[in-house]
């Protein structure tokens, strides 16, 4: 019997699923992105990683694959990952299909949703120092993730949320109680 504990994080963006992914990864969980198979592929691809080249890539490879692409793509390194450690954290599970795709292949794959406001993401992102955006394109950005990317439905699903409107430390507290959940 498998014991290993799978958790996807979701949440738009600026929500706190990388905040979440840190404090998973100080509590010994192996943590793997779904952003880094973009950078995974670019390099097997020999491009530049840029935003441009990004974008076509995740484009491309959701036509060739389906939009359980990412899930696809991320599957070897959950399987490689499992050799090593029975705590595993994915951040940035996106859509629905991914969901579904690695709910099959990992039963207890446990969803945990980070929610904040817009007002509260829009600040964030704005702040941010690698690539911030203005309200606007935060806002173009909820609108694709929420209509191209189908990243409601994990959202909507999850089976535990947790509302990051405070400090660091109030969601850290959260964090600590979903663990708790799991053991």
């Amino acid at each position: 019997m498998n014991n290993t504990v799978y958790i996807a994080i979701v949440g738009l963006p600026g929500s706190g699923k990388t905040k979440a992914s840190d404090f998973f990864r100080e509590h010994g969980f192996t943590v793997l992105r779904f952003g880094d198979q973009t950078d995974i592929g670019l390099k097997e691809l020999g491009l530049e990683l840029n935003e441009t080249n990004e974008r076509q890539y995740r484009e491309n490879i959701r036509k060739e694959l389906g939009m359980a692409a990412m899930a696809i793509k991320i599957e070897p390194r959950i399987r490689e990952a499992e050799v090593s450690t029975h705590k595993i954290a994915l951040d940035g599970m996106r859509s629905w299909e991914e969901y579904v795709y690695l709910k099959a292949k990992f039963p207890g794959l446990r969803v945990l949703s980070v929610y904040a406001s817009p007002a509260t993401r829009y600040a964030r992102l704005a702040s941010r120092t690698v690539r911030p955006l203005t309200e606007k394109e935060s806002k173009e950005r909820d609108r694709a993730e929420i209509e191209k990317l189908n990243s409601g439905g994990p959202i909507a699903i999850a089976d535990y949320v947790i509302k990051n409107e405070g400090t660091p430390q109030d969601l850290d507290s959260e964090l600590q109680t979903f663990l708790q959940t799991l053991i």
